[in-house]
């Protein structure tokens, strides 16, 4: 692929723009500067360095996301900053979505992509990708409220009743609670229906994927070498490479 067509369908701008780029020598692979805008280049594996940054070529980008508290899983935000604020310039070029939401005060993993296959494949109900949640209890859990989580409870916009498909209470205060589903705040009503409340939420994982320990809150990472299948795998250990 010519390596202004590569630039531009990383994000990195027109094609005039990216062209430019090259021209004005902010292009490297390797210690080498790249000077001529058609260059062809083998994509696989390829990594650049565009303006100082290193940038590995993604056909189709998938990136996991630390999410803060404070930031709304919106392009168009309505009360707070954008989750899209915390990625580069190339990826909201590119329009990476969230895949799935996380309400404003819930922290933890987010994904976000630009290939429309895989957002329908981990956010469809028939697929049953697990997602685990660290909840913060006001109240003391109990075994009765576990069990009815378990069992199932109806919120109050659907009489078919919500299962959690795991449920354990990790200490008095701290529930870790996995869902397969992707309801309107359904932790937080799902707790309510038992008398409790949600102090604190974090998602810990999604389907196979989880935080790496070295990304903290606000930061990014691609996720890399994984297929449609083995992303609605259970949580094991992923490759992922930091952004």
């Amino acid at each position: 692929m010519k390596l202004s067509q590569i630039l531009f369908s990383q994000g990195f701008g027109t094609r005039r723009v990216c062209a430019g780029m090259v021209d004005a020598g902010l292009v490297r692979l390797g210690e080498r500067e790249l000077d001529d805008p058609n260059e062809d280049l083998p994509t696989e594996g390829l990594v650049l360095t565009v303006e100082g940054q290193r940038w590995p070529y993604h056909a189709k980008a998938l990136v996991l996301l630390h999410k803060p508290a404070g930031y709304e899983c919106s392009r168009k935000p309505k009360h707070h900053p954008s989750v899209m604020t915390l990625l580069p310039a190339p990826l909201r070029q590119r329009e990476v979505q969230p895949i799935g939401r996380l309400d404003e005060d819930t922290t933890g993993l987010l994904l976000l992509t630009d290939d429309g296959t895989l957002i329908h494949r981990l956010t469809s109900p028939k697929h049953h990708v697990p997602k685990v949640y660290e909840v913060g209890c006001k109240h003391p859990i109990d075994a009765s409220q576990v069990e009815r989580l378990l069992a199932g409870v109806v919120l109050d916009d659907d009489p078919a009743p919500v299962r959690a498909a795991a449920c354990e209470a990790v200490s008095e205060l701290h529930l870790r609670l996995t869902l397969t589903e992707g309801k309107y705040h359904q932790v937080k009503r799902m707790l309510a229906a038992v008398g409790n409340r949600v102090e604190t939420l974090h998602r810990s994982s999604f389907g196979p994927l989880h935080i790496p320990e070295t990304l903290p809150a606000g930061q990014w990472c691609w996720i890399d070498g994984w297929s449609l299948t083995e992303l609605g795998r259970p949580h094991h250990e992923l490759p992922t490479q930091a952004g």
